[in-house]
């Protein structure tokens, strides 16, 4: 099937909108949320229109047809990502909350448990939510933080990879594809390095899920977070897989109701996963929206938007290296990169650069993209950063370029 960007767009209410007086709506701002389709919109709608009431609870139909819906959510994120088994499928609600469960159990008595004189590894790329959770974990164990660096051209730095991994390694945690950079990094060889360790490798698949196809056996991860607002789902819902004696190892993150086998004043046991860690009312109709979102994308096939988002980011790069006085932060060309594309302009804050452009109609996100040790790493404040998917097209792009132009008129 011909990949038609125009009739995709069409799915998308929202791109028709018109801002500031009936400018049209230049949407590149999905690495932060992606829009979603009509479809998306409808399943949710639908849900609580005919089948509202709570899951794994009552007997009446509409708790049967909700119960039903929201486990077929479950079933279609494994199939989009390969998980051996639906149970390896928890919900959380979002990638954020999905990484915190990981580092939390790990404080806790398990054959996970870090400990004094353990090591975790990171990346200087990560978002804040998979940096922050490992401090907290090496805070309160005593284990010992460290960290990859990045390349001048925002690549992993892989040099270090051999002091870094070790026997006392217990957890390598690393993102697919940066949100600021857009650097695509080789996760199998990690994974392969930090296994050879005896080290469990943690993965923030949020920017990799909505743009490749991703199969989490084939990457050898341990752990794979991703969130439901970047795919073309609601928010409100993000996914952790996990291998499922990982899974069955670790402690409950949160107590409550549905998440136990037995309560008593004395004790409890718990259900098996994927319940074990979903504790209380779940994200019911955020699953029913996910579920359609995968569908959506699986009809669009996880191959041909991947082409796009080559296509149209190696079109970006291309027309952005024209600009005077831009200068690209990370890989420069659209090899082994996703379609978030951060830039700046000397002499031009991001803030009013970004200002300008939302002024023209065009919809881009400036600051440190809740990764602030990469602006340190580049000596910078901030980044503007335009982010490209399945609807962008060479027009907006265009649009962008334009609208630079017009920034550097106005602060001359």
């Amino acid at each position: 099937m011909t990949y038609d960007v125009e009739l995709i767009r069409k799915d998308f209410p929202i791109l028709e909108r018109r801002v500031h007086d009936g400018l049209p709506l230049v949407y590149l701002d999905s690495a932060n949320t992606s829009q979603k389709p009509r479809q998306v919109l409808d399943a949710i709608a639908e849900h609580y229109e005919r089948h509202n009431a709570n899951i794994h609870r009552a007997q009446h139909v509409l708790a049967e047809e909700a119960t039903a819906a929201y486990e077929l959510g479950r079933d279609k994120v494994a199939g989009l990502i390969g998980a051996p088994s639906r149970d390896e499928v928890i919900f959380t609600k979002n990638a954020s909350e999905a990484l915190n469960l990981v580092a939390n159990t790990m404080a806790w008595r398990s054959a996970l448990q870090v400990g004094p004189g353990d090591e975790i590894v990171i990346t200087e790329m990560e978002h804040h939510s998979n940096i922050v959770p490992w401090q907290l974990l090496a805070e309160r164990t005593g284990a010992t933080l460290r960290w990859f660096g990045i390349t001048d051209d925002g690549r992993l730095d892989l040099s270090t990879v051999d002091d870094l991994i070790t026997p006392r390694t217990k957890v390598v945690s690393l993102v697919h594809v940066s949100n600021t950079l857009g650097t695509l990094n080789p996760i199998a060889a990690v994974a392969e390095r930090a296994h050879a360790a005896g080290a469990v490798v943690v993965v923030d698949g949020s920017q990799a899920v909505p743009q490749i196809p991703v199969d989490v056996a084939a990457l050898g991860a341990d752990f794979y977070a991703f969130t439901g607002h970047k795919m073309c789902g609601p928010t409100g819902i993000g996914v952790l897989w996990g291998r499922r004696e990982l899974l069955d190892e670790l402690p409950p993150f949160l107590g409550g109701g549905e998440m136990i086998e037995t309560v008593t004043m004395t004790r409890s046991t718990y259900a098996p996963i994927p319940y074990k860690f979903e504790a209380g009312t779940m994200p019911i109709a955020q699953s029913v929206g996910l579920g359609a979102a995968v569908d959506y994308l699986t009809g669009l096939g996880m191959d041909a938007i991947a082409a796009h988002e080559r296509e149209i980011t190696g079109y970006a790069l291309e027309r952005l290296h024209d600009v005077p006085g831009l200068t690209i932060i990370g890989p420069d060309t659209p090899v082994d990169r996703g379609g978030a594309v951060s830039f700046s302009l000397v002499g031009i804050h991001p803030h009013d650069v970004a200002q300008v452009l939302d002024s023209l109609g065009i919809a881009v996100r400036a600051g440190h993209h809740c990764a602030k040790p990469v602006c340190d790493r580049f000596g910078i404040p901030a980044t503007t950063r335009a982010s490209f998917y399945l609807y962008t097209t060479r027009d907006e792009v265009d649009a962008l370029v334009r609208g630079l132009d017009e920034v550097r008129k106005v602060f001359g």
